[in-house]
């Protein structure tokens, strides 16, 4: 620590001196005009109390270079009868006819730090500190040598000259605090301006809502109306292509190529209208969840019976790992076989020869959830494409040249089911490296 200056308090011109100094000081050291008032306000205000409520006191000047940042150090010593009530006056709690306290809670909000410290009876200490702006000289032995000099140079001045330069100060106070209130005008008129624009736009995003809404159900409303009018054609031509086939058969003739090709193309257009029919209940929030326990081992057992006969052949083999010490598994089992029996399907169309397995096992990172995964062994999805194929109607262009193509909805109405099973369902693929599609599933549906 080192000491610039020190003034002792004895009579009323003494704080006149010590503003004066605390001023020069700030000045000295390369403070801005507004923080040389603010500076030279709270020792006048310590200053003050020392002298109204002990009597007098010792002020020092000081700098502490060794800190980070260097800082000017104002300390106001008194040996009066001290501060009864430190916490209260602190926290802004005491209320005095005389103004006690007043002055350290105003010193307080101008000065980086104030610690006081005092014993009933035996007097106070006050201690501000004020860091140096970072832009200052550096703090050298020659520049504080020179300080020194200059404070010890400079007399001060009479109380005309000093309620003069103070009249300065509050008239440059005045000026600033005018701008700044010009300034609040400016910004509160931009404020008022950008909240009716944000108004406007609330509206808008409002009006925007509720028309997406207005489409949702219609769309919804649509697709319910649509397909339930379409199964019942659908389903008589299917009929009407048994009842050929049954014919010809009787006949003892085989059926025609055509047959087939009606009644595949029949079939085709019943899982279309099937999986629309699911998007509308789904989009509409009218699927039931029936919540049961889920044996895996079963269910694999099941899907395998059920997807064998799909293989096409010998050149694409169809695996179930058999699951391991896994946990019953509280859920829509039926919409559970419904997901997985999709994502296979879609990988048995994709797959010319290879493999595709069929996994579940407790996720790595959550050991509430299972996770179950079908891989392949296909063409694989470019990661550009990763989303895209959760979107309705999205057919991939070089699966769109297969001979089996999809209608598009298999795959958006997947994830629709894993979310309101409360799960999720993601993809991770490379082109002509195969596709691993995970269903993440909580052990017990919240």
């Amino acid at each position: 620590m080192i000491e610039l200056a020190v003034v002792t308090l004895r009579h009323d011109q003494d704080l006149v001196t010590a503003r004066q100094r605390a001023t020069q000081v700030a000045e000295l050291l390369s403070f801005e005009p507004q923080d040389q008032t603010r500076i030279a306000t709270a020792l006048s205000e310590i200053a003050r109390n020392a002298q109204r409520y002990a009597g007098g006191g010792r002020i020092s000047y000081s700098l502490e270079i060794e800190a980070q940042p260097p800082a000017l150090i104002l300390r106001v010593e008194d040996d009066g009868p001290g501060i009864p009530h430190l916490d209260a006056v602190l926290a802004g709690r005491h209320v005095s006819t005389s103004g006690l306290g007043a002055g350290i809670l105003g010193a307080r909000r101008l000065m980086d730090s104030v610690l006081v410290e005092t014993t009933v009876g035996r007097g106070t200490r006050v201690t501000m500190r004020r860091n140096l702006l970072p832009a200052a000289p550096p703090m050298t032995a020659e520049r504080v040598s020179s300080i020194r000099n200059a404070i010890a140079d400079r007399q001060p001045s009479d109380l005309a000259e000093e309620f003069q330069r103070q009249n300065h100060e509050l008239l440059r106070a005045l000026a600033e605090l005018k701008g700044r209130q010009e300034e609040l005008l400016r910004l509160n008129r931009e404020l008022e301006e950008t909240n009716r624009g944000v108004v406007a736009l609330y509206a808008e995003l409002d009006d925007r809502a509720d028309h997406l809404r207005a489409a949702a159900e219609l769309k919804s409303r649509f697709h319910s109306n649509m397909t339930h009018e379409f199964r019942t054609p659908v389903l008589s031509i299917m009929g009407l292509c048994d009842l050929l086939e049954k014919r010809r058969r009787t006949e003892g003739l085989e059926p025609d190529a055509e047959l087939r090709y009606i009644r595949d193309s029949a079939e085709h257009l019943s899982g279309l209208v099937n999986d629309l029919l699911d998007l509308a209940k789904a989009d509409a929030g009218k699927w039931a969840v029936n919540d049961e326990p889920l044996e895996i081992s079963q269910l694999f057992g099941t899907l395998r019976g059920l997807l064998r006969p799909l293989l096409p052949g010998e050149r694409v083999t169809l695996t179930f790992d058999e699951p391991v010490n896994l946990p019953i598994v509280i859920t829509d089992g039926a919409r559970v076989s419904q997901i997985l029996r999709n994502l296979i399907s879609n990988a048995l169309k994709f797959t010319d020869r290879g493999e595709i397995r069929v996994t579940a096992r407790v996720a790595a990172d959550d050991p509430e959830s299972i996770d179950f995964a079908v891989s392949d062994t296909g063409t694989g999805i470019d990661p550009s494409d990763h989303e895209r194929i959760f979107e309705e109607f999205v057919q991939l262009d070089d699966r769109a040249e297969r001979r089996e193509r999809g209608t598009g909805l298999g795959l958006p109405l997947s994830r629709r089911l894993a979310q309101l099973l409360g799960g999720s369902l993601t993809v991770r693929s490379q082109r002509h490296a195969g596709a691993t599609f995970t269903l993440r599933l909580p052990v017990r549906r919240t």
